[in-house]
């Protein structure tokens, strides 16, 4: 029995939808806003959060006529039927976005309803979730506050030589993310084979996560190809079948394939081939950094995993914020990372 089919019969019963828009001001000029939507049924509530980026898309969130008796996969079946946006997303992925938020409220009510946990309806064991820490701040500045943390960063053409050699001197860097399939947004990272080979050169244990596949920047890492990585173009197990070079490690961002059947073919898929996964977040502000962080307890807990608790998002280091590895709850419910009770 493959993982969906352990839950795609799991009932639920939907009596009422609702919202809840969450914001946080990050920087100056932008705010991060993501919407919690809540299915209601049986005095227990399932909640799911939409990742869509784009602010103005929260605006409008339409709510389906989804009342009623369902199985999480009819429930799945009636998504495609509805319209999940009042008019076309700016950015595409938007709709797996919140696709995702559907189905994860939907199987984190219908599991509520049945009294179990994730874990218990796959027949798998939370385990403690190591973490790495997501940042754009110089690292060693959270080393000065915990020299255990270890990292995922995001390498530019600004970058100079020293300030590379002195951050691969910590050895606590993980994974190095090129972001070469961002396209118009703040983080876009135009391919660079000098930078591409630096990179390589000084973090010759990290993950290269994302990295153009050019003649230049492919020359770049060659001999690197074990290490290649790969996040933005994986929206299925097709995607990442399709990839032109092999892989050996992969970033599973779960809201990035909508249908809960993609994401647990994708990771069964990994699983069957030896695939290294790990998680990555979507900057969640709510239900959704439980959910990835319950995920990767499930299925990649020893791995660098890109879903650090949400403090660390603050603009500066700070002490006494939870460390790696993250216990399980002592009695996980629903699909969440709570103790029930």
């Amino acid at each position: 029995m493959s993982l969906y089919e352990r839950i795609a019969g799991l009932e639920l019963e939907v009596a009422s939808l609702s919202t809840e828009r969450l914001a946080l001001d990050v920087s100056s000029g932008f705010t991060r806003v993501t919407t919690t939507l809540v299915l209601g049924g049986r005095d227990v509530e399932g909640r799911g959060e939409d990742v869509t980026y784009e602010s103005a898309d929260h605006d409008e969130f339409p709510l389906p006529e989804l009342r009623g008796r369902f199985t999480l996969a009819s429930f799945s079946a009636a998504l495609e039927e509805v319209e999940l946006f009042p008019r076309e997303p700016r950015w595409p992925v938007s709709v797996e976005y919140r696709r995702f938020a559907f189905e994860s409220a939907a199987l984190d009510l219908a599991l509520r309803q049945a009294g179990v946990s994730l874990g218990e309806a796959l027949g798998r064991p939370y385990r403690p979730v190591r973490f790495v820490v997501s940042t754009r701040l110089d690292p060693r500045d959270w080393l000065a506050v915990d020299p255990a943390l270890e990292f995922k960063l995001d390498p530019t053409s600004e970058w100079e030589r020293p300030f590379m050699e002195a951050v691969a001197a910590t050895g606590r860097v993980r994974c190095l993310d090129f972001k070469a399939y961002y396209h118009g947004t703040v983080v876009d990272g135009p391919p660079d084979p000098v930078l591409y080979r630096a990179v390589a050169e000084l973090f010759p244990a990290a993950v290269l996560e994302d990295p153009a596949l050019s003649a230049e920047t492919l020359e770049a890492l060659r001999g690197e190809e074990a290490r290649l990585s790969f996040d933005a173009p994986i929206h299925s197990l097709a995607d990442l079948e399709a990839l032109p070079v092999a892989v050996r490690y992969a970033n599973v961002k779960p809201s990035r394939f909508g249908p809960l059947e993609h994401l647990l073919e994708c990771v069964e898929g990994c699983e069957e081939r030896g695939i290294v996964m790990y998680g990555g977040g979507q900057f969640e502000l709510g239900v959704g950094r439980g959910q990835i962080q319950a995920l990767a307890s499930l299925f990649y807990p020893d791995s660098p995993n890109d879903v650090a608790p949400s403090e660390y998002n603050a603009p500066q280091p700070a002490p006494g914020l939870p460390r790696s590895p993250l216990a399980p709850p002592a009695r996980p419910v629903g699909f969440s990372w709570e103790s029930a009770g």
